[in-house]
């Protein structure tokens, strides 16, 4: 069953329509007020300029020290000993050029990259196991590519010379026929 009741409810009623003098009179209602705040608001802030003018020559000293409370903090004084107030540092206060305590990570990443460099200086120098046997083996595969070139070597001369004998005794075996 619908919320209303019975069928239709108040969609069903007739409408009142307010009269434009009405409209009228609601719209000067509220411009007088809103004139009337805004001279009594001028009013009030005028009144405040002309204390903080003569008021600013020993009460401006007690203001720097007290902050702005939310809340009820500005109501109620509280003292609480694990409560630390938060001191602002002025620019000169601050030390530049003191030692930086450094985190632990950061520690840690600075020595890690400091082991590194040593050892590819180590490395490059030949003087790490990892550099002898590179080194070892670099030996071994010249040795093997020395030995392959002077085979090469060997095996074209006595191609050579194979050829050489084989033009020989055809160029004999030709001169015999004629």
């Amino acid at each position: 069953m619908p919320k209303g009741g019975k069928k239709g409810g108040h969609k069903g009623r007739m409408r009142t329509y307010t009269s434009p003098e009405e409209i009228d009179a609601q719209m000067k209602e509220e411009k007088e007020r809103k004139k009337n705040e805004e001279e009594e608001g001028a009013a009030v802030n005028d009144n405040q300029s002309e204390d903080k003018l003569t008021a600013s020559g020993s009460e401006d000293s007690d203001d720097d020290g007290s902050q702005k409370r939310k809340g009820v903090e500005g109501l109620i004084e509280i003292e609480n000993p694990n409560r630390v107030a938060q001191k602002t540092k002025k620019v000169t206060e601050i030390e530049l050029e003191g030692p930086k305590q450094l985190s632990r990570r950061e520690r840690e990443e600075i020595e890690k990259q400091k082991a590194k460099e040593r050892y590819m200086k180590m490395h490059l120098a030949g003087k790490t196991d990892q550099a002898k046997a590179d080194l070892a083996r670099l030996a071994i595969i010249r040795k093997q590519r020395e030995e392959a070139a002077r085979k090469k070597e060997e095996e074209r001369k006595a191609k050579d010379a194979a050829a050489a004998a084989a033009a020989a005794a055809k160029g004999l075996h030709t001169l015999s026929l004629k």
